[in-house]
């Protein structure tokens, strides 16, 4: 009768664990998803604010021209300041994270989400606004289902990230050809397989979110962790955001 006590009560204090591994692991993910959310909302809000600075409009609401202001941001040197700044920013993040308070760190990345919104206002500039709002619920949607995919499936997305990543480092390579080309069939493709591509890495970062999480963590870390796993997820969001509009936006 002991041993048998003493089962029951060891697999009642496994359970137990479990149970406390799960609701943080949860916990986490959520912290995680407000993080991301959060430098959505950051870098929508600025980027209207942004072109609505910008733009000069008629009676009818169409734009005219640019003021001073969007001449700047939209084909000055401080394009290349925004471009290498967000750059150099996310690079800092990566390379730099174990060394980062929580604070700053989560600093860092809402002040890369506000400079992307400075470099993105310049897709109401192409795009119409319904256009703009229908492709992001699409993408919202899209990533919601993928990223649920990646959270609860039992298969090892491990061996797909290598293979996403060696496509996104193409992807990064024909479209600085492109640049040059400015091919619009050679964008097309290039969207086309970004959006295989970031939907592909969507599900193997949560994923890797998700098994990175370590209930021993102490705050610092655990919130460096959640900063790195929003940044990860928001960049995920964000392109495929961007290759959707490029397939399916309305040009102005």
């Amino acid at each position: 009768m002991s041993d048998f006590d003493r089962n029951i009560a060891a697999r009642g204090s496994f359970a137990g664990r479990a149970a406390a591994v799960d609701a943080g692991l949860r916990a986490h993910m959520i912290r995680v998803y407000n993080y991301m959310a959060a430098a959505v909302a950051l870098t929508g809000v600025v980027a209207w604010m942004t072109f609505q600075a910008a733009v000069t409009t008629n009676e009818a609401g169409a734009i005219v021209g640019l003021t001073s202001f969007g001449q700047a941001v939209f084909s000055g040197p401080l394009t290349i300041v925004l471009l290498l700044g967000t750059l150099g920013l996310v690079f800092f993040l990566s390379f730099r994270i174990h060394k980062l308070q929580f604070s700053t760190a989560l600093t860092v990345f809402m002040v890369y989400a506000g400079l992307l919104g400075l470099m993105l206002s310049s897709v109401f500039l192409a795009y119409t606004g319904v256009s703009i709002t229908r492709v992001f619920f699409i993408s919202a949607a899209s990533f919601g289902a993928l990223s649920l995919w990646g959270y609860t499936t039992q298969r090892d997305l491990s061996g797909m990230g290598s293979f996403l990543i060696m496509g996104l480092f193409g992807i990064i390579i024909a479209s600085l050809v492109n640049i040059f080309l400015k091919s619009s069939g050679l964008d097309w493709i290039i969207s086309i397989i970004g959006v295989g591509v970031f939907a592909g890495l969507t599900a193997y970062d949560t994923q890797k979110i998700k098994e990175v999480y370590d209930s021993s963590d102490d705050d610092q870390s655990a919130g460096r962790k959640a900063v790195m796993g929003a940044l990860s997820l928001y960049l995920d969001f964000i392109n495929l955001f961007l290759m959707l509009l490029r397939l399916v936006g309305d040009r102005r």
